[in-house]
């Protein structure tokens, strides 16, 4: 199976991830009302780690997927795919903030691990972007020490980034 088989069967039968990215935010709530002001304990620190992985990791791939779409395929911001380059996004945007009025970030296990992994992509997509847009004869208008910042600061950027991902 295939990537765009993936999300075409995802599209026709959208009710398992209205239902996933639905549930999420829910929990959340739950979570607030049950553990209002003891989000920073056990277990209830350990509950909203994972709430964050389950919703942030598609939401980085919908924005990573949106990204590419739109920078190096060209697709018309009319043919998003609502189901699965926006619902997910919003969903991580809605859990994330009802999260945050509970506890803060620094004391939930792992949270620095995915704002790194975030960190990364962008770095990444930035410097394909970048390498798509140059060519190569790009390079000889730009003066070499130039390009040279630029990539140090890229992989300077992706160093720090894996770095506190594989901490």
């Amino acid at each position: 199976m295939t990537l765009g088989e993936f999300f075409t069967k995802c599209g026709d039968s959208p009710a398992i991830i209205l239902f996933y990215f639905a549930a999420i935010p829910l929990i959340a709530i739950l979570l607030f009302l049950w553990a209002r002001d003891e989000g920073h304990k056990s277990p209830w620190n350990y509950v909203y780690s994972a709430l964050i992985y389950m919703v942030c990791v598609p939401g980085i791939f919908a924005i990573t997927l949106s990204a590419y779409l739109f920078l190096f395929e060209r697709k018309s911001i009319f043919d998003t795919d609502v189901y699965l380059q926006i619902i997910p996004v919003v969903s991580m945007m809605i859990t994330l903030w009802l999260i945050k009025l509970n506890v803060q970030f620094r004391e939930i296990p792992g949270f620095g691990k995915i704002s790194a992994l975030m960190l990364v992509i962008a770095v990444v997509m930035t410097l394909l972007m970048l390498l798509e847009k140059l060519h190569i004869i790009a390079f000889t208008f730009i003066p070499f020490h130039y390009v040279l910042f630029i990539l140090i600061g890229i992989f300077g950027a992706v160093y720090f980034g894996s770095k506190r991902v594989f901490k």
